[in-house]
C-alpha cells in the first residue's frame, strides 16, 4: 500500500494558532513601567525618611517638655521650701549620697531662688544636662547644671545633681 499524499500547506489568510506578540512600543512601554516603579519607590523611601525626620524631631521635643516638667517641678519645691518634695524628685545615686534630713539641711542653707528660665535639652550630648537661669531673692543671678537620669522602672527623668 502506498502512503497517501500529505496535505497542501495553508494558503493566504489562513489565522494562525496563537497572536504574533507585538512588536512595536515595546521599549516605551518598558521604560515608562521602569519610571513609575522608579518613582513610586522614591515616593516610599521618601516618605519613611521624612517619617524618621519627624519622629526625631518630635522625640526631641518630649524630651525637652519632660525636662522642663521635672526641673520646674523640682524648683517650684525648693523655691516654696517644701524640701521633702523636692528630694523625693532626685534620682536613686543622689538619695544614697545625701540622706532627706542632710538635704533639707544643705539646701535650706543657699540663697532663696525667686525666679528661674529653663534652657534647652541638649539630646545630642549623650549627657543629660540642662542649663537653668535663676534669681535668688537677694537679686543675685547665676546659671546653673541640672543633671538628669532616667528612672529605670518608669523611664521618667528625676533630678540627679545640680551644680554652678
Amino acid at each position: 500500500m502506498t502512503e497517501p499524499a500529505p496535505a497542501p500547506p495553508p494558503g493566504p489568510g489562513v489565522v494562525p494558532p496563537f497572536a504574533a506578540p507585538p512588536v512595536e512600543g515595546r521599549s516605551s512601554r518598558l521604560w515608562v513601567g521602569l519610571g513609575i516603579g522608579g518613582a513610586f519607590a522614591l515616593l516610599c523611601c521618601g516618605g519613611g525618611i521624612a517619617a524618621l525626620i519627624a519622629l526625631t524631631v518630635a522625640s526631641g521635643e518630649a524630651f525637652n517638655e519632660q525636662a522642663r516638667v521635672v526641673i520646674g517641678d523640682y524648683l517650684d519645691a525648693v523655691e516654696k521650701r517644701e524640701y521633702g518634695d523636692a528630694y523625693d524628685m532626685l534620682c536613686e545615686r543622689e538619695q544614697r549620697a545625701e540622706s532627706r534630713s542632710q538635704f533639707e539641711a544643705r539646701v535650706a542653707a543657699e540663697p532663696r531662688i525667686s525666679s528661674y528660665q529653663v534652657g534647652e535639652f541638649n539630646t545630642a550630648s549623650g549627657d543629660y544636662r540642662v542649663p537653668v537661669d535663676v534669681t535668688y531673692a537677694d537679686g543675685g543671678t547665676d546659671t546653673l547644671q541640672v543633671s538628669l537620669a532616667q528612672n529605670s522602672g518608669t523611664g521618667q527623668f528625676e533630678v540627679c545633681g545640680v551644680e554652678e
